[in-house]
Formats: C-alpha cells, sequence, structure tokens
C-alpha cells in the first residue's frame, strides 16, 4: 500500500489515559498533531493536543466512563479535525502478546489471543484491546497494526529467557518476554543519531525509568537481558507494582488474607511499589516533595534508587563492563535528584555525573574525562508505531 498521501495514526493506551500522534505517509512520517486523554472515569478527564501545522495548543473536557468511551470520543474528535482523513492504518502500542511478538495486522484470531492472555498484564492489555476494537469497529476498511513491546527483546540468549520452573511450564510459553521494546528502540536510535553508531553498539545500559519502569542490557544493539519477565509486574519496584518478589511471599498472603488470583493480582499491580512502601503516592515527584516530612515517602525513593542501582552493577557483570547508561521515561527524564542517587557511588565503574548539567536536566549527564557516557533521552514510542506501521503496509 502506497501510504504517502495518507495519515497514520499512532495509539498508545494505558489504564487511564491514551496518548496519540498523527503522522504524515512520508519516509520517515512526520508528526504534525498529537495529544492525550487523561484522567479517564473521573470529573475532570480532558483532551489535550498540539497542532504542529500552525503551532497551536488546546484542551477540551472529555465526558467518558472508561476507556471504550474516550476512545469513541476521540476517534470522533480526530475526523472532525481538518487533514486527519484519509487514514492508511492505526498502529496500537500491545505491551504483552505472548507468542506474538513481531508487528502483526489484527484480525479476530489475534485480538482472541490477546483476550485470553489478558490478565498476565491487567494495567494494560483491557484497554489496548479495547481500543483496538472500537477503532476497528468505527473504520472497518483501515488496517490495524498491533505493534509489539516484547519485539526488542526476541533476542535474548536463552539463559536470559529461561525462568527456573519445570520445564513443561517453560514449553507452555513460560519465559522472561521484556517490555518497554518501543521505548527502547527509539532510545537506541537516538543514541546512534546523538552519539554514533559505535557508542550505540558498544556495552549499553537503558533505564527506562516511569510509573512502569524497567532496565535492558544492550550489547553490538542487541538485547541480551532486561528485568521485567514473564509480565510487567517483574524487575525492579514500581509506581504500584513490587517487581521481584519472593515467592514465599506471595503464598504468605494468599494464605494469611485469603486472597483468590484476581484480589492477588489487584494487590501486585495495584497496591505495592512506590505506593505500598510510602503509604501516599506511587508519584516519584510527590514523594521526593514530601520525603523531608515523611520517612515512609524517604524509604520508598531510596528503595527505588537502590534497586535501579543494583541492577546496573548486575547487568555490567553480564556485559563484561560498560560503555554508556542512558535514562528514560518521565523519572529518567526529569528527576535530578533520582539520577545522581543512582549513579551516586559508581564512581568505581566510570560513572560521574556533571551535576551542573543533570540539574538542569541536559542530554549529556557525565563529566567530561570520565569512561561512561550519562545521557537523559526522551523516549517517544509513537513515532516507533508509525515506522512500524509504514513498512508494515
Amino acid at each position: 500500500m502506497n501510504t504517502g498521501n495518507k495519515n497514520i495514526l499512532a495509539v498508545n493506551g494505558g489504564s487511564s489515559s491514551i496518548k496519540f500522534s498523527l503522522y504524515t505517509g512520508d519516509e520517515p512520517p512526520v508528526r504534525w498533531l498529537s495529544g492525550k486523554i487523561t484522567r479517564i472515569g473521573l470529573p475532570d478527564a480532558e483532551l489535550t493536543f498540539t497542532d504542529n501545522r500552525n503551532n497551536t495548543n488546546g484542551k477540551i473536557p472529555v465526558k467518558a466512563e472508561g476507556v471504550p468511551g474516550a476512545a469513541l470520543f476521540l476517534a470522533g474528535w480526530l475526523e472532525q479535525q481538518e487533514g486527519v482523513l484519509p487514514l492508511a492504518g492505526v498502529g496500537h502500542r500491545v505491551v504483552h502478546g505472548l507468542q506474538h511478538r513481531q508487528a502483526a495486522r489484527v484480525d479476530d484470531a489475534l485480538l482472541d489471543d490477546l483476550r485470553r492472555i489478558s490478565s498476565y498484564d491487567p494495567d494494560h492489555l483491557p484497554g489496548e484491546i479495547e481500543l483496538i476494537r472500537i477503532f476497528r469497529e468505527h473504520r472497518p476498511h483501515i488496517p490495524q497494526i498491533a505493534c509489539f513491546d516484547t519485539a526488542f527483546h526476541s533476542t535474548l540468549p536463552q539463559v536470559a529467557r529461561q525462568l527456573p520452573i519445570p520445564r513443561r511450564y517453560s514449553e507452555a510459553g513460560v519465559q522472561r518476554y521484556g517490555f518497554h521494546g518501543l521505548s527502547y528502540t527509539y532510545i537506541l536510535e537516538e543514541l546512534t543519531r546523538i552519539a554514533g553508531a559505535p557508542v550505540a553498539g558498544g556495552s549499553v545500559i537503558l533505564a527506562h525509568l516511569g510509573n512502569g519502569a524497567s532496565l535492558a542490557a544492550v550489547k553490538d544493539g542487541r538485547s541480551i537481558d532486561t528485568t521485567m519477565g514473564f509480565t510487567p509486574a517483574g524487575g525492579i519496584m514500581m509506581g504500584t507494582r513490587p517487581g521481584d518478589l519472593d515467592p514465599g511471599v506471595l503464598w504468605w498472603l494468599t494464605d494469611r488474607e485469603k486472597l483468590d488470583a484476581g484480589r492477588l493480582s489487584h494487590l501486585i499491580n495495584k497496591e505495592c511499589g512506590l505506593l505500598g512502601v510510602s503509604a501516599t503516592s506511587p508519584d516519584m515527584q510527590d514523594l521526593l516533595e514530601k520525603e523531608s516530612t515523611d520517612p515512609r515517602a524517604a524509604e520508598a525513593v531510596a528503595l527505588f534508587c537502590y534497586q535501579v542501582k543494583k541492577t546496573i552493577g548486575a547487568y555490567c557483570a553480564v556485559l563484561g563492563g560498560l560503555d554508556t547508561l542512558v535514562f528514560t521515561g518521565g523519572i529518567g527524564e526529569r528527576s535530578a535528584a533520582v539520577r545522581s542517587r543512582i549513579c551516586s557511588g559508581l564512581g568505581w565503574l566510570g560513572i560521574q555525573l556533571d551535576q551542573r548539567a543533570n540539574a538542569n536536566n541536559h542530554l549529556f549527564l557525565s563529566c567530561e574525562d570520565t569512561r561512561v557516557g550519562v545521557y537523559a533521552i526522551p523516549t517517544d514510542e509513537e513515532s516507533i508505531i508509525a515506522r512500524t506501521v509504514k513498512h508494515f503496509l
């Protein structure tokens, strides 16, 4: 299909928000309209947008009880905007696809597969499935392309992929998949553009730190290990997820609290992490503001930074050294305090931050004479979705 005179829509849906961007069909695609619907299900839900054609910004209230209503509102609003139609295709970020890793055109069979595994990732998959369903029903003739977060980690060696459980479960697909792959794909491309192919092809640790957080060890441009495992609940602690947890804690909880599978899933995905430790908030900025007066907030921040630092050390062993460390995600891009605490004490690895550059959220954060280059690079998953759609079509 020739997409040159048609637009490409990239949709990145979550449990309480939908991000979107419209791109031209050029090579590479060029973003001209972007925005997001936030606080879905709450009275103050709103759509904010930026139109790059005339450098305008705007926001409008959204009345929608859930993701389906918000998706219908977005589809209708987009069609009212001049220049949006015709569309060549719609690309959707899909966090987990189990055996599906490479981009695929959405059909009934793929949707059925995703519904069967939606409980593995209750934070993302149910909302993503609803978005796909609604856009398919609204414009059935437009191709819908699923772009999987797990694709980037398809290069994991067996020793990193395998989990220490009975082989019959491994053969059924229970293994490390890894996530944040669209983000990592973009960051590695940006690192190549900014610092050159030799740097991006060296021993690199990518740290996507946000409400969901993970790290990846990358060598020769290939993912060789990552913190998230079979689901996005594994790895380091996150906003509301615990990361890796002693299995004994789970059966202690199920026995003590008499939790069924659904209640346990809610506990793990919604009540742990920064929120659980602080007992107040899953938001890192909130906790940084409270830590001087609330020891629980201070402990949550300290535990997060400690786990990231520990993982960096472990991945240096996996990589056989370290050339480059890249921070991205909401916390990684914007929290100088968190970056500083993570990197503190890592001078023996060759990591030393330029504190002025770090405080001002510069792109390059290292002192000039240190061996390891440290960067803070904003991610852009939607641009990867758009390019994936164009190449797929």
